[in-house]
């Protein structure tokens, strides 16, 4: 193999070493057998909800263990063909398995990640709720725009994106809108996408183009099964009824469908409108309540441990996770990590795959120092 090859053949093989230790390969073969034995049981589906458990646990083994055997095969495959290359002097086939290795250790990388997302709702679904700061349309558009990236990453990641609740700005953008994005690992991917988010650019809405600063907040929180308990008082939740809004037309009901909750002892507020039936909306707001109660425990967990209160709420100055700088220049840095880079439009259309990636790893290992 040529240098650049052997150099990314070298890389693999230490990600799947990598890969096997954490997986434990012995113990999850049987682990694996353990379970499929579980599954032809004919009793096995009485129980739904404990099967289903079962079934995931079995999905995440299977799914590690096709990704370590693909990125064997892969290397195996890219040694015989590259002595072949040689043999009979075909750079072009040497190029394409240049880049097929290069794709290889790009899903490498990707799979070493995954296997991070270990913690106890890094596999759900997740809520992104984003509200607009101060700033009136400046911030709503700057919200409309972090709303589309989201979507962006999630689509391009095979993930299901659904629009529960969205309140649309006087002249442009949105003042709020809450997302539910459906997929594997939903939740451990975008959690640390949670905290205020900058933009500075000339305002589109600024007729003497002057340089405005916005502020857009974003909270991530899990979908909850029913293994979780999050204890909520009836008394303490307030339920109010109004009539949902959308784009016109049939698309707005013409009753009290949507719904709106409010959690006394915490203020967190949640609405959704989704659905024109109140009860469905009623069940999906309950839901985003129970995952917005848990995901704040977790935080202030979180905070206790690091003794640094570093997730406040506040959407202005010097609470930010992330700039994003169209002008003067092009820059998008992320002030926890020091990652950046200068493909604003990458990431303004989902590329934010750099950035979590960072964040995930950097949460690792503070929690490996703990």
């Amino acid at each position: 193999m040529t240098p650049e090859l052997q150099a990314m053949a070298d890389k693999i093989q230490q990600s799947i070493e990598l890969l096997r230790r954490r997986l434990d390969w012995d113990v999850s073969s049987k682990r694996l057998e353990e379970l499929n034995a579980l599954s032809e049981d004919p009793d096995f589906w009485n129980d739904a909800e404990n099967a289903q458990k079962l079934m995931r646990e079995r999905t995440k083994i299977v799914t590690a263990m096709d990704d370590i055997t693909a990125l064997e095969t892969e290397i195996s495959d890219a040694e015989e063909m590259a002595e072949m290359a040689e043999m009979e002097g075909d750079d072009s086939l040497l190029e394409d398995i240049v880049e097929s290795m290069k794709a290889a250790l790009i899903r490498a990388e990707r799979a070493e990640l995954s296997a991070l997302l270990s913690g106890e709702v890094d596999g759900n679904d997740c809520f992104v709720e984003i509200n607009a700061g101060a700033g009136g349309t400046e911030s709503q558009d700057w919200a409309n725009m972090l709303r589309r990236m989201y979507v962006r990453w999630a689509n391009a990641h095979g993930m299901k994106v659904e629009e529960l609740d969205s309140h649309d700005g006087e002249e442009a953008g949105i003042k709020s809108a809450t997302l539910k994005v459906s997929g594997e690992n939903a939740y451990g991917w975008l959690k640390s996408e949670s905290g205020v988010h900058r933009l500075v650019r000339i305002s589109p809405f600024d007729s003497n183009a002057k340089r405005h600063t916005s502020f857009s907040s974003v909270a991530v929180s899990p979908v909850l099964d029913d293994t979780i308990e999050v204890e909520i008082e009836d008394k303490d939740v307030r339920t109010d009824t109004y009539r949902a809004s959308g784009s016109g037309g049939q698309h707005i009901n013409k009753t009290d469908s949507a719904i709106r909750l409010t959690h006394a002892p915490t203020g967190i507020v949640v609405a959704c409108q989704s659905d024109r039936s109140q009860h469905k909306n009623r069940a999906s707001a309950w839901n985003m309540l129970r995952a917005r109660i848990y995901e704040l425990k977790m935080r202030e967990r979180a905070e206790a441990a690091q003794a640094n209160a570093d997730a406040k709420t506040d959407i202005g100055w010097g609470h930010q996770i992330r700039s994003y700088v169209l002008q003067p220049y092009q820059m998008i840095k992320d002030l926890r990590t020091g990652v950046e880079t200068s493909d604003t439009k990458g990431v303004l259309d989902g590329d934010l795959d750099k950035f979590l990636a960072a964040s995930l790893s950097a949460a690792v290992g503070g929690d490996n120092e703990t």
